[in-house]
């Protein structure tokens, strides 16, 4: 394989790797979330749920700009999403503002389940295709151990109720990793000869 293959089949399951560990990193937050800002088990419930809301969203329409104007600009609007999605949870001073930039991250999440799948399967040679596009649901799962040993580190490291805030935000590095990464790979063949 080409150098330029395996590094953009890397940058896409850079887009994996976000889904998961957006996915799970609320799992350490939870309870700190439920104490500041005093929610009932139901509000808490749903305050985890609207990531979800919005992943669901994200699924069922990032297909359409990724055919109308291609897989890399797709990708790199996801990678904004997350980036929104963690500096804007990460900050939240209220219940709803919180519960707004999950979702915005929960629709990153979903266009990242459509997207990087997508880019990886079009950009690689028939041979090493189920490989390469295998990669990113390995980095699923590898964003979902990693956030839960963030969470772990962060808890142990920042004392009081601030925590959650951290474990929240800490997703900007991968984010911001996954948006500066875009630039170095091409757009897929496929949508260029579409």
């Amino acid at each position: 394989m080409k150098p330029i293959v395996v590094r953009s089949a890397i940058v896409a399951a850079t887009g994996g790797l976000l889904f998961g560990f957006d996915t799970a990193v609320i799992s350490g937050a939870e309870e700190q979330i439920q104490q500041v800002f005093a929610l009932s088990d139901a509000k808490l419930g749903f305050t985890v749920t609207t990531a979800l809301i919005g992943t669901i969203l994200g699924a069922l329409v990032t297909g359409r700009p990724a055919d109308r104007y291609g897989r890399k600009k797709a990708l790199y609007v996801i990678g904004v999403l997350f980036v929104l999605g963690a500096v804007g949870s990460a900050l939240a001073p209220n219940v709803e503002i919180l519960m707004l930039f999950r979702f915005i991250g929960g629709i990153g999440v979903g266009g990242a389940s459509v997207c990087a799948p997508i880019y990886t399967a079009e950009i690689a040679p028939a041979a090493n295709r189920g490989r390469l596009v295998g990669l990113v649901q390995f980095n699923i799962v590898l964003g979902i151990l990693i956030a839960y040993a963030s969470n772990a580190v962060i808890r142990a490291a920042v004392p009081g109720d601030n925590a959650w805030r951290w474990m929240l935000g800490v997703m900007i590095v991968p984010a911001l990793v996954f948006v500066l990464m875009l630039p170095t790979v091409p757009e897929t063949p496929r949508w260029l000869a579409a």
